[in-house]
């Protein structure tokens, strides 16, 4: 199987609010229009908390203090490399909320954020995270916008 590309997701919390990313601004974007937490790739030699914290920084201007590791979700969508994110959400941090560059952040009442455009298998995540569940492995397949296949701790969910 081909190495999976190691990117990052962050969920900053603050007054029952997500900061999300309507991804807007780049051309060519897996994700356009969707709205998303913050993150992206490993760069060489980074490992998941480094990368989140270096995400944050770069992408809000915040500088996360005590990011939680909530999971793992691997990701499947043809012509797409295989993609495997590590979720963080985080209520401490400190800084200036700056504008970004691959779209507009925005703080949005959680219980609103699933009736944004996102994608399907987010819910999923994004479900998790607001039972607080344990730490999770969640396997998502896609064939083009659509979730067709969710593995959750290897038990299939569809």
């Amino acid at each position: 199987m081909a190495e999976l590309l190691q990117t990052t997701l962050c969920y900053l919390e603050r007054d029952g609010c997500y900061l999300m990313l309507h991804r807007i601004k780049k051309k060519k974007d897996v994700n356009h229009d969707k709205w998303i937490g913050v993150g992206g790739k490993f760069e060489p030699g980074e490992d998941a908390p480094a990368c989140a914290l270096r995400e944050v920084r770069e992408e809000t201007g915040l500088t996360m203090l005590a990011p939680l590791y909530r999971g793992i979700v691997d990701f499947y969508c043809d012509p797409w490399p295989a993609e495997r994110m590590h979720l963080y959400t985080c209520t401490e941090f400190t800084g200036t909320l700056t504008d970004c560059r691959e779209g507009v952040l925005e703080w949005v009442p959680k219980e609103q954020v699933t009736s944004l455009p996102i994608w399907e298998g987010d819910r999923l995540f994004l479900d998790l995270l607001a039972r607080n569940a344990p730490f999770f492995h969640l396997e998502l397949t896609y064939d083009g916008d659509t979730l067709v296949r969710a593995v959750l701790d290897g038990r299939p969910l569809l």
